[in-house]
């Protein structure tokens, strides 16, 4: 690759920092833990960025014990000569100015992910504190910042004969409510820019716990597709096609498995496009296309009726486009636009999946069998859902017997508590307010649906009740409009049949229902553990280690405490006030943060494989906190 020029000239200056810290979320996103961990994400996109362009091979991130974060790297550092405009270092500039960078030029980097320039100024003006360290051309050079402005002039440090960028951050407490880095998430995304830049080495170092991970994927989103098809039954080797077209590279790495969920992930310029875009859109179409084609051709059937998500049930995926002029919407980038490139990843698949059918006739009809079977599942479905409906009508139509019902119909009013077993449920149907809150009993487990196919899913009664109340429908039906309830709040026992319920019914929300997760409408009730009462007073304990805490505080004498082993011990009351009143209940929204890392533990959690399952229990099994045995 050839070796541009990076000199204060490439620097090109577009506006100020002044709006940032006033609405930060228009940057990060948000001001809450996604937003915080995007500070690290922008300043160690930098340095990918440079290894992009050639001039970078390794990547330090730590997580400091006072709440600081460091990002080094081995890039040609940031230009410190001085700016002919703005008459002060390109490092400051770069440090202090919004959409400053080598980035709208196209002398220093031809491709990149910090597109917008804002990133690393972004990070400055939203920091308590921050310190720049640049080697370059033989000298150290530094400055320091609060909250965006400099604390004084660069500084040159003494001489080095290394290059590279060395960051170091204090998050603003006045800006972000929780300042706590969370070593996984960091570690995910890390462990993601290794498999998309092979031979960069990626490594992050946890201070507080002495976690520490490197990453260094020589065969790229290849490995990437194997470590997601990990602890599944892959059908095939994985399958890697890469190819220069015009302005765009682009990569494509492909395996299936006997699973029965699709796990396709988008990328641009090292960038997760997480609400996909034109190079997925591409992928999809060609995909459903060359396979329909080649069942025909196959005689195993006569015209195209091969759907998408039948060709991409138990698909494990990866796309990844660089391109020089990436279309974004918006500065967090979860949607790419370019038009062009749907055609450039159309056009490669077309040709190359075409051609390993071809070369891998085994291959082949292993893979067209699975599909087949999903469109005979995917219609086997489609009539349990009509025979459902046609039930459902002669029973009288409507809500499930089992459902009570709130009075309001306006779904961001209205919450409904899927709740295990009739006796709690009696509970909480004379607890609740009758005017906003539903309540639906479950009986027993429902079906595992990581081991089903949604035919299957949709004859097991319980699934279809939950389905019918909640309104919204699923597989090819589902709709977000329809959905009734705006909270719907899984509320079980806090023993193990309770967990493993809660686990069987976030599987289902995950694999089948994910919109609800992302749109945040799922939660889990939290329902007090001990009720701990001395004299007149009285107190609700969530957990053990509050309520060692609290005996440790009133002592232990005259003191009558009730360990809950189940809602149905609690009487209406004690249940309202709890677990069900709005102004005294504690709830955990459920969100994905980390789609890969969720992926790996349903599968490993409710998965066919025993050895994984049985090997994360015994690494884990020191951590758990709460056991009731």
């Amino acid at each position: 690759m050839e070796k541009k020029s990076y000199k204060a000239e490439q620097i090109q200056v577009l506006g100020g920092l002044e709006a940032v810290r006033k609405r930060p979320s228009m940057y990060i996103g948000s001001t809450s833990l996604p937003g915080l961990h995007h500070l690290v994400y922008e300043v160690v996109d930098n340095s990918v960025d440079e290894a992009l362009a050639g001039h970078c091979t390794e990547i330090y991130v730590t997580i400091h014990k006072d709440g600081k974060v460091t990002v080094i790297d081995d890039g040609r550092g940031i230009p410190v000569d001085m700016h002919s405009k703005f008459k002060k270092p390109a490092l400051e500039v770069v440090m202090t100015k919004l959409h400053a960078g080598g980035k709208f030029g196209k002398d220093a980097y031809s491709v990149s992910g910090g597109l917008h320039g804002v990133g690393i100024s972004v990070v400055n003006a939203l920091s308590e504190s921050l310190t720049v360290e640049v080697n370059r051309d033989g000298k150290i050079y530094t400055q320091e910042y609060c909250r965006g402005k400099p604390l004084s002039a660069m500084k040159e440090e003494g001489r080095s004969e290394k290059t590279g960028t060395k960051v170091v951050f204090l998050p603003d407490s006045e800006i972000f409510p929780n300042t706590e880095f969370h070593f996984d998430t960091l570690s995910s995304r890390l462990r993601e820019l290794a498999f998309l830049n092979k031979g960069l080495l990626i490594a992050i170092m946890d201070e507080r716990t002495g976690k520490h991970h490197e990453f260094k994927y020589d065969g790229g989103i290849k490995e990437f597709v194997q470590f997601l098809s990990k602890n599944k039954n892959p059908l095939h080797k994985a399958i890697y096609f890469e190819k220069e077209m015009d302005s765009a590279h682009v990569e494509v790495a492909m395996q299936y498995t006997d699973s029965f969920q699709e796990n396709i992930f988008s990328f641009a310029n090292n960038i997760n496009t997480m609400d996909g875009g034109t190079h997925l859109s591409g992928f999809k179409t060609a995909l459903t296309r060359v396979l329909n084609n080649y069942a025909i051709k196959q005689k195993l059937q006569e015209k195209s009726s091969l759907s998408g998500d039948d060709v991409r049930e138990g698909l494990s995926a990866v796309i990844s486009v660089k391109v020089k002029e990436p279309q974004f919407e918006g500065q967090t980038k979860t949607k790419l636009g370019n038009h062009e490139v749907k055609g450039y990843v159309d056009s490669i698949i077309t040709s190359e999946l075409n051609t390993y059918l071809a070369e891998h006739p085994s291959e082949g009809k292993n893979l067209i069998e699975k599909v087949i079977t999903a469109a005979k599942a995917r219609e086997a479905a489609r009539k349990a859902r009509e025979l459902t409906r046609r039930k459902t009508a002669l029973e009288g139509g409507g809500l499930p017997g089992k459902l009570a019902d709130c009075s309001e119909k306006d779904p961001s009013k209205c919450e409904i508590f899927v709740v295990e077993g009739d006796s709690a449920g009696g509970s909480c149907k004379m607890g609740r307010n009758r005017n906003f809150q539903a309540i639906l009993p479950l009986k027993g487990k429902i079906l595992n649906v990581e081991k089903a196919r949604l035919n299957r899913i949709l004859s097991s009664d319980e699934i279809v009740i939950l389905i019918t109340a909640l309104g919204c429908s699923i597989g090819e039906e589902f709709s977000m409009e329809k959905l009734r309830y705006h909270k719907i709040i899984i509320t079980c026992d806090a023993d193990v049949d309770g967990n493993h319920i809660t686990t069987l019914l976030l599987t289902l929300f995950y694999r089948y229902l994910k919109p609800i997760i992302e749109a945040g409408y799922l939660y889990i009730a939290q329902p007090p553990l001990y009720k701990v009462k001395k004299g007149k007073k009285q107190w609700y304990i969530y957990n053990d280690e509050r309520f060692e805490k609290l005996m440790r505080e009133i002592g232990r004498e005259g003191v009558k405490i009730q360990r809950y082993k189940g809602l149905g011990e609690m009487n209406p009351n004690q249940l309202w006030t709890t677990t069900m009143d709005p102004k005294n209940r504690t709830l955990k929204q459920v969100t994905v943060e980390d789609a890969v890392e969720a992926d790996r533990m349903f599968t490993i959690l409710m998965g066919d494989e025993v050895e994984p399952r049985r090997k994360f229990i015994e690494e884990n099994a020191k951590e758990v906190e709460e056991l009731d045995v």
